[in-house]
């Protein structure tokens, strides 16, 4: 069996100085872009219940809206890697301004939903509010803070295409270097704004929405300006708005691959946020402890992140370069490494547990107990998280996109969501069981991945086709 051949599954010391290269500096941003999240919703936590359940479930809705951004530019992403590997700069920039199109569609649609369907959203997830917990006031909190994040869609779509495509082309530290700095404003925005420091007024959430806009416009400058200055660095950009007509073939074949994929986006976040949703009717303190969960694991996973990214790149360049046995070697040995880190890292997630909850402490104590049992099972879970993750990208790099689409939203619609509307809808089984059984299923999710990686035919070079 392939994947169970050591020599398969330990690579030697340039297979490790490659991804760390690739890795660290996107495990690094996104840690740091999870750090400053926590003292967020720490800082959010200490204004107000209704604040910090407001900006909870603002955040996941514009979860949804980010994971379609990234979903619209990852069939893109596929043969910008491939074009890279193939040494054919024109090809991505051609990707490039695919990107730019699917970006900016998403951001129109997210802009109309978000501006006229904000409020409805919202109160999706305010149900049976405990004690002294102001349902309305919530909903303003959350309408005030949407309505300013929606200020920064635009510059926050464009650093994503511009991120991903230097990342494709190996350029992984300039969008880490621009996600540090703008989320170092993102920060000193916090302090000053939500609590009114040095003079400045006492914005609260609001104050949170526009240190969070700021900081995107700084990330957008920044890497617009190292890519058109760097242009020897990044060949790709020379040229690169000489015109925005794409090949129509091209056109054809990343739409093929990658309209699958932003559906398969769409319908996963859309399903995390149904799955949120029925958490919450549980009551406004499963929102607050559904939100310090997610905080949580979001921090323990950057290393799962990173190392799928390192998936996208690494094996990615390899198919587009024609090396079919090495890509799948290096595939193995990426899933391996993600697994294996994913499961140390879970089980310091579990045992210290009931440390991170006491951080949030103007949440009510309801809710801080409910996180300690849920980030307990979130730990445990994690290293399977962490091998369906490697998987999801393994079938990506190789434009395996219906693959995709059925291994990720296909799973979390035919299984995942309908056991958690059963579970909340129709029975009165208590949170965090709840949240544990659906959470299980990523066990079923890595049985699937393991056959589709095991097979190999996935692995195809889209350039030479």
């Amino acid at each position: 069996m392939a994947l169970i051949k050591p020599n398969r599954l330990i690579g030697d010391r340039a297979f490790y100085k490659t991804l760390l290269m690739v890795a660290l500096p996107i495990m690094l941003q996104n840690g740091i872009t999870e750090f400053v999240s926590l003292l967020d919703n720490v800082m959010i936590g200490h204004t107000g219940t209704e604040q910090y359940n407001a900006v909870v479930i603002v955040n996941q809705l514009v979860f949804v809206y980010v994971i379609c951004v990234f979903g619209s530019i990852a069939g893109a992403g596929i043969f910008s890697a491939q074009f890279h590997g193939h040494g054919d700069h024109e090809g991505v920039r051609n990707a490039f301004r695919f990107k730019l199109y699917a970006a900016g569609a998403v951001v129109l649609i997210g802009a109309l939903v978000f501006g006229f369907g904000g409020e409805q959203l919202i109160s999706l997830y305010l149900n049976d509010a405990e004690e002294g917990v102001d349902l309305a006031l919530t909903t303003e909190y959350g309408l005030k803070y949407l309505h300013i994040i929606m200020i920064c869609m635009v510059p926050h779509a464009l650093s994503m295409v511009y991120a991903s495509s230097l990342r494709e082309t190996g350029k992984t530290i300039p969008p880490m270097v621009a996600g540090c700095v703008a989320l170092i404003v993102n920060l000193i925005g916090n302090y000053l704004l939500i609590f009114g420091n040095f003079g400045l007024p006492e914005l609260g959430v609001q104050g949170a929405a526009i240190a969070t806009a700021a900081a995107r416009f700084v990330e957008f400058a920044i890497l617009v300006v190292y890519t058109h200055g760097n242009k020897k660095k990044n060949p790709f950009a020379k040229g690169l708005y000489r015109t925005l007509l794409l090949p129509r073939e091209l056109i054809g074949k990343i739409a093929v691959k990658g309209l699958p994929l932003l559906l398969n986006e769409v319908m996963w976040s859309g399903g995390m946020a149904v799955l949120a949703q029925c958490y919450s009717l549980r009551g406004t303190e499963a929102v607050g402890a559904y939100g310090i969960t997610s905080t949580m694991s979001n921090m323990f996973g950057i290393a799962m992140i990173a190392l799928g990214n390192a998936v996208a790149i690494m094996v990615g360049q390899k198919l587009g370069a024609g090396e079919i046995e090495e890509a799948k070697i290096t595939d193995s040995r990426l899933i391996f490494t993600s697994t294996a880190a994913c499961a140390v890292i879970g089980g310091i997630m579990a045992l210290s547990a009931p440390l991170f909850p006491q951080l949030f402490s103007e949440v009510s104590e309801e809710s801080r107990a409910l996180a300690v049992q849920m980030i307990r099972i979130a730990g445990v879970i994690l290293p399977f998280n962490a091998f369906a993750h490697s998987t999801y990208f393994t079938l990506r790099s190789g434009g395996r996109s219906l693959f995709v689409f059925a291994f990720d939203s296909g799973f979390m619609w035919f299984l995942c969501v309908p056991l958690a509307l059963i579970l909340g809808h129709l029975t009165d089984i208590p949170l965090v069981p709840m949240y544990g059984i659906v959470l299980s299923l990523e066990l079923v999710k890595c049985i699937i991945g393991f056959f589709f990686v095991k097979s190999g035919f996935w692995a195809k070079n889209l350039i030479k086709e």
